[in-house]
């Protein structure tokens, strides 16, 4: 079980690098607003938090 926590955590810190890396702080707003939304079963801020993402990764195409 330790180890199944430990590979989860280097994921998740791996991810939230990645989206800090490719999109800044507002991508890491997202990640965060879709994360505590789905954690608190708030369909309104995991909703913020995923238009947030969608509209960082389609910014270039609009």
């Amino acid at each position: 079980m330790p180890a199944l926590a430990l590979l989860s955590a280097i994921f998740v810190v791996g991810i939230e690098q990645t989206v800090q890396w490719k999109y800044g702080v507002t991508g890491i707003i997202g990640l965060l607003l879709l994360t505590v939304g789905i954690k608190a079963k708030n369909p309104t801020v995991s909703s913020m938090g995923a238009v947030v993402l969608a509209l960082l990764v389609a910014g270039p195409a609009l």
